[in-house]
């Protein structure tokens, strides 16, 4: 088998392995896609704890190769993701269902050896099998609309509300279409892109901003009758537009912090302005328990991630994946290891 090996932070070797044979209640995949994420850029850049040397890669489906004993539920042949989050289950969020607040958690991809390969080895019962039909690329992005599926859950999006998403990459499309879909009578999208402008309005945003040239808050204010948002989910990671996404809620309003900030940020908040407005602050991590969830929404059609793929490249060009990633210029990259 092939692999994208980093050997250590700013590092990437493609080298050769034999491929793992499957231990009891393991499944070998042949990966067929792997999404590039911005958490693979961090690891690369070792900004992220991870475990050197590492083959990357979180985000990726393939087609079951072979199965250790004990494993019952999958058959090789058929397509498959993972979810890639290993809890311990033994900490006292573990203990309390929260398995991914995990205090010792780990991950394929992360900790152990990823998607950015040929083949990839997976506890079995991380992985499930793909609905008929779903091309490798887009279950590949299960990962990424599983975790859209729990910040929405956490954001409480009701029928009629005003959202605002801030950030037009991959996320903030995937939370405009779960958002349409949980009822929002109107999106505000918030992005300096213009082609990604463009790609909110076709999914159905209701107006999408350029925040450098017109006033977010006067268009927030033009769709709520003059109040702030019901709901404003940040997706960039930034202090700036973390700040923003709290002044743009309005009374009763909730800010969802999904966009992952540097641990150094910080906003400015005011108790009594968030007692006075009663304005709901909440965080979202990971996927616990959606996996099957974004499956069925991706197979559905509810929602689409096809046109969202930007590049597709082969594992070779998983550097260059990493730079397109870097600048912005991408809405999702693809590796695609078979190539």
């Amino acid at each position: 088998m092939r692999a994208a090996l980093f050997p250590g932070p700013g590092r990437c070797e493609i080298v050769e392995r034999a491929a793992p044979a499957p231990a009891a209640g393991q499944a070998l995949l042949r990966v067929e896609a792997c999404g590039v994420c911005g958490t693979d850029l961090h690891i690369h850049r070792g900004e992220f704890p991870a475990r050197f040397p590492l083959v990357a890669g979180h985000e990726f489906a393939g087609v079951v190769e072979a199965l250790g004993p004990g494993v019952e539920h999958l058959r090789c042949g058929e397509t498959a993701v993972v979810d890639p989050n290993l809890p311990c289950g033994v900490c006292r969020p573990c203990r309390r269902g929260l398995t991914h607040l995990c205090r010792d958690l780990s991950a394929i991809g992360v900790t152990r050896d990823g998607g950015f390969a040929t083949h990839c080895l997976a506890p079995a019962s991380q992985v499930l099998a793909a609905p008929p039909g779903l091309s490798f690329a887009a279950a590949a992005l299960a990962e990424p609309v599983a975790c859209c599926v729990h910040g929405i859950a956490r954001a409480e999006v009701r029928s009629g509300d005003v959202v605002v998403i801030i950030g037009a990459g991959l996320i903030g499309l995937l939370l405009l279409q779960l958002a349409l879909a949980r009822g929002a009578s109107a999106v505000i999208v918030s992005e300096p892109e213009e082609r990604k402008r463009r790609i909110a309005l076709r999914l159905g945003a209701a107006r999408a901003v350029d925040p450098r040239a017109e006033d977010l808050g006067a268009v927030v204010r033009e769709a709520a009758d003059g109040a702030g948002a019901d709901v404003v989910i940040e997706c960039v990671g930034g202090s700036d537009t973390a700040q923003e996404a709290v002044d743009l809620a309005g009374e009763g309003g909730r800010v969802l912090l999904f966009g992952v900030a540097p641990p150094e940020a910080t906003i400015s908040i005011s108790p009594y302005d968030i007692y006075r407005r009663e304005v709901t602050l909440t965080g979202s991590f990971t996927n616990p328990f959606t996996q099957a969830a974004a499956l069925a929404l991706l197979a559905s059609g509810r929602v689409e991630v096809e046109s969202l793929i930007s590049h597709r490249l082969p594992l070779d060009e998983l550097p260059q994946a990493l730079e397109l990633v870097a600048s912005g210029q991408a809405t999702k990259v693809v590796i695609e290891p078979q190539a």
